[in-house]
């Protein structure tokens, strides 16, 4: 079902989690300036390091990381090992790793030593891969440059000759909504955008030929599609109406009957179908109707009446789900108002969480990265805050057997980290905040940088941060912040953030995170920087232009600054959605005012502190056009700003020579303005930084073209 939410999907690969998120143009070409000396620091920074070196010194001795400087690369380098697959016949493993310094999916026979890499990407790297049903076929997604336009390609794990398929070989076409199924082990189903670029129909493929048919066609507003198991049919479709941003689950009996509406969701409201019961007569459905918070129910498969609560926290969204594969009985639920919780309705699968628990490391929180068909073999991922996480099998027909499988960055191990503290933060108006603090100093208080996460309907958890751990290390406190709007936290939080954007109380929540830090002795008043991606590079901007009396500096990551000039160029998918957005933040089509009101562009002339921008020329969620206005409009008044861009980037760095040296001009930018450490920088080897702030010319040729 394309709504299924598994424990076994709960993310487990925090070295991958970057900055996920915002498109790319027809550029002209032009000849752009390629920086390759290092950033150099102010002579007074430097001077400023020299003269307090001692202090320095003394407040180390309460340091919550290691003493020597913890390379970005080993922070934001391609991890050792990631992802462990195993094949649903228990045969290969199958895993990424770097091969010739960039992620490829690799395989081993299990039990045995014969790991061999299965793809060959020399360039962007491969960031998820999972088996087909048949276990030799490997599926893996990869875009280009960033643009988000992902192709579904396969490969023949057990033969050494075979090369990569793109399954779904249509220019300018995204592939998502991909639906495989052990009863058809030769067949998927993949939604394609490539008959109308704002929705997507769902193509059956067969394995073996790669032979594409359309299964079903999208008759508009179609947001995805979910599938009935035992006859792998698309029987259940998620839409939404534009006109008034309700969200209707419909259903049909079989693939050649009509689709009736099962349950509306109003503007307000959350829900949305998990699966079908075995017997056809229920379905199993997420909903916040008649509460607070989605609870996981029970739904009449005709009428769509609820006749069963499963599920429920009043605090917390259902968050995960586990299922019978075969019966498809409920066998546990996930909850995570700051941490991850789990309800269980299986006393076995209870006694096995229960056994892998003790077998963690401490503190850690144990899931589920896969398992065989029959269950007998599982791969688990041990998470923690400070530290690397840790892959183990799990054999259950050995007698329950934890035998460690690999670390995920190792290099990690040889440096201590800092603790993840979940705080409450009381917001001015009393609403409760669940925020993450990572310390720098366990006695003292220090430079803070506030971490803001991107959606804004996300949120942040516990577990292995880099982001948090590098600053930590380089002396800055990281607080982390579910400010209202978030998900998660039910449907009140959620749209308690309606038009609250810059000036209202999404920022004020912000605002007050930082007088919590201040108060509480965590932070330095006058050394804080507000650091974000995607909507966190919007809160960034805000910060800086609405509350620029809080801030010492900024870091913006693909951040819009022109909420008018960012809807207006959303994807074509986003379509759809795009009322949503409007409820959401306000209605700038309409109303010019209001778009200048919460729009940092508009507001330049406020900022007082230095800021840093970074964004991908490929990003098809924020354009580059976002950070150009409020980049050229700083510089024509004269106000410091600095502007890198990456031409072969999207929504975020995913190139880890991109990353470091984004990181790294980072890291050079806080020690000027906050005064914490910096590990020398050199330019990466691969990385395309552009510098459009020192050239006449600003439009470039695409990432496709270029490399």
């Amino acid at each position: 079902s394309c709504c299924r939410r598994d424990l076994c999907a709960e993310p487990a690969d925090a070295m991958l989690l970057h900055l996920p998120l915002i498109v790319g143009c027809a550029w002209t070409h032009r000849t752009l300036p390629i920086r390759t000396h290092a950033v150099s620091r102010s002579t007074t920074a430097v001077a400023d390091g020299a003269s307090n070196a001692a202090t320095r010194a003394a407040v180390r001795m309460a340091a919550t990381t290691s003493d020597a400087i913890i390379p970005k690369s080993v922070l934001f380098g391609n991890p050792e090992y990631a992802s462990p697959i195993i094949s649903p016949d228990g045969v290969l493993l199958a895993y990424l790793r770097p091969d010739e310094g960039v992620l490829n999916v690799w395989c081993r026979t299990v039990g045995a030593s014969d790991d061999r890499v299965i793809t060959k990407d020399r360039y962007r790297g491969i960031r998820q891969a999972f088996w087909a049903e048949d276990s030799k076929t490997l599926l893996y997604m990869q875009d280009d440059g960033g643009d988000e336009n992902f192709h579904l390609w396969g490969i023949d794990a057990t033969t050494p000759s075979s090369a990569a398929r793109d399954l779904t070989p249509f220019p300018g076409a995204k592939a998502q909504n991909v639906v495989t199924n052990k009863r058809f082990p030769d067949q998927l189903l993949v939604g394609i955008n490539k008959r109308d670029p704002t929705q997507f129909d769902m193509y059956r493929c067969t394995l073996a030929t790669g032979e594409l048919t359309l299964d079903t066609e999208n008759p508009g507003g179609v947001l995805g599609w979910g599938t009935e198991d035992e006859s792998f049919e698309v029987r259940e479709a998620i839409v939404m109406n534009p006109a008034d941003s309700s969200t209707t689950v419909r259903v049909r009996d079989s693939a050649g009957d009509e689709w009736r509406d099962l349950v509306t969701f109003p503007y307000g409201e959350e829900g949305n179908m998990v699966e079908f019961a075995r017997d056809g007569k229920s379905v199993l459905a997420l909903s916040t109707l008649g509460r607070e918070t989605q609870a996981l129910v029970r739904l009449d498969a005709t009428t769509g009446a609820e006749l069963e609560t499963i599920a429920y926290d009043p605090k917390s969204n259902t968050a995960g789900i586990l299922l019978d594969d075969d019966t498809k009985e409920v066998r546990a639920v996930s909850f995570n108002y700051a941490r991850t919780e789990r309800r269980f309705f299986d006393k076995e699968l209870e006694a096995d969480f229960r056994a892998l628990e003790a077998a963690a490391p401490g503190g850690a929180e144990v899931s589920i990265a896969s398992r065989t068909r029959d269950e007998q073999t599982w791969i688990v991922a041990f998470r923690r805050d400070d530290g690397p996480t840790e892959y183990a099998v799990y054999d259950k027909e050995a007698g329950g057997t934890v035998s460690p499988l690999f670390v995920s960055q190792p290099a990690l191990l040889e440096y201590r980290l800092a603790k993840m503290e979940d705080v409450r933060i009381t917001a001015r108006d009393g609403l409760e905040l669940v925020a993450y603090l990572t310390r720098a100093d366990s006695d003292a208080p220090t430079p803070l940088v506030l971490l803001v996460h991107g959606g804004p309907w996300a949120r942040d958890g516990w577990g292995f941060n880099a982001m948090a751990q590098w600053m930590a290390n380089r002396g800055y406190a990281v607080l982390q912040v579910n400010y209202r709007g978030s998900s998660g936290y039910g449907k009140s939080f959620l749209h308690k953030g309606d038009k609250q954007w810059g000036v209202g109380d999404m920022q004020h929540d912000l605002s007050d995170a930082v007088a919590w830090a201040v108060k509480e002795g965590i932070a330095r008043e006058d050394r804080v920087c507000i650091f974000g991606g995607s909507y966190g590079g919007y809160a960034t901007l805000a910060g800086m232009t609405f509350t620029p009396e809080l801030y010492a500096c900024g870091v913006d990551i693909v951040g819009p600054s022109n909420i008018k000039t960012l809807l207006d160029s959303i994807p074509p998918y986003w379509g759809p959605l795009r009322n949503d957005m409007l409820l959401k933040i306000g209605d700038v089509d309409n109303d010019a005012d209001f778009n200048q009101k919460i729009s940092p562009l508009f507001h330049v002339d406020k900022i007082r502190a230095p800021l840093l921008i970074g964004q991908g020329a490929n990003d098809p969620r924020v354009k580059q056009a976002e950070a150009d206005q409020i980049a050229f409009s700083m510089a024509a008044k004269r106000i410091p700003v600095e502007y890198v861009l990456y031409p072969d980037e999207g929504h975020g760095f995913a190139r880890p020579a991109n990353r470091i040296d984004f990181n790294g001009r980072t890291e050079e930018f806080l020690a000027k303005h906050l005064g914490g450490r910096a590990e020398a920088f050199e330019p990466p080897e691969g990385a395309t930084a552009t510098f459009p702030l020192e050239t006449r010319s600003f439009e470039y040729e695409p990432a496709q073209v270029v490399y």
